[in-house]
């Protein structure tokens, strides 16, 4: 069946739904669930931008992973990790086909890993492998001939198979003591349910982004979520890494021992907390994130 157009269609209902796979494409693209989702939130805003002028949209779930994928390359630009996005040689060939051990393979690989692949190769994989676009869909999204996608995908799956066979035992860097003793410090005042302690530490300007929910400003405004945490009991902080980067990890008190449901981002300003992102209502951003426990 065709897709339905895009002028029949509920936009914020199409958005919320294609989230987490569009979501998925961003994080592997960039190498980070973090920067995938600033990456998503520019592309949505570009997206309700575009339904101002934009022509009939025959696929809206193409027409949004276009957009992803080019907000994605501007990202990386940004990031001056700019890489050649076409092989000097489009050979034609058939594309691999992968048994399905092989295919959960590579929709598990890590981020890290991802991100060695040059650009056109890992966009092409993961389409392809990860979010299960066919040939056709992966050409419209890059804008890619057919040869090329196939060429793209064939040495991408190649050097995944390479990559696979390396060790991976390079360990990771921990937190530092400065990090170290400011998460644990909100970590504990948070599960001690001592939010006076918690409103102390922040600054009046203090800025929260609750993630796919709400933003609020200002030391007034935060108090309320604060206020909102106080009244549940399905959360336990933990100090962490997500992609290498300082973060809270937030468990299910039942299930200590699980993964991660959501994790927190803190910012400091002057040793007054400056801004916090909870992803609390994102869960979908954590499915690919390594995450690390603290043991320090």
């Amino acid at each position: 069946m065709a897709p339905a157009p895009l002028a029949t269609i509920d936009i914020e209902a199409l958005l919320a739904a294609m989230r987490p796979k569009l979501h998925r494409y961003c994080a592997r693209m960039v190498g980070s669930v973090i920067d995938g989702e600033d990456v998503l939130q520019d592309a949505l805003i570009k997206a309700m931008e575009a339904l101002q002028s934009v022509t009939p949209v025959v696929n809206p779930e193409g027409w949004l992973f276009r957009i992803a994928h080019n907000t994605a390359l501007d990202f990386l630009r940004r990031r001056n990790r700019q890489e050649a996005l076409h092989s000097a040689e489009e050979v034609e060939m058939i594309a691999d086909q992968l048994d399905d051990v092989e295919s959960r393979q590579i929709a598990a690989t890590s981020l890290r890993t991802f991100m060695r692949l040059p650009v056109a190769q890992r966009s092409s994989v993961i389409l392809m492998d990860v979010l299960g676009c066919s040939l056709a869909e992966v050409c419209d999204i890059m804008d890619f001939s057919l040869p090329a996608v196939k060429a793209a995908l064939h040495r991408g799956r190649t050097q995944l198979r390479e990559f696979a066979e390396e060790p991976d035992d390079v360990p990771q860097p921990g937190l530092s003591e400065a990090d170290r003793t400011r998460l644990n410090a909100y970590v504990g005042h948070f599960n001690a349910r001592d939010f006076d302690a918690i409103r102390a530490m922040i600054a009046d300007d203090v800025r929260l982004e609750l993630v796919n929910r709400t933003r609020l400003k200002g030391k007034a405004e935060v108090t309320h979520y604060f206020g909102n945490y106080s009244k549940i009991s399905d959360w336990h902080l933990v100090t962490g890494q997500v992609d290498g980067r300082p973060a809270i990890l937030v468990f299910d008190p039942n299930e200590p021992n699980g993964r991660p449901k959501y994790f927190m981002l803190l910012k400091w300003s002057d040793d007054k907390l400056a801004t916090i992102r909870d992803f609390r209502h994102a869960a979908y951003v954590i499915d690919a994130a390594e995450c690390v426990v603290d043991l320090g």
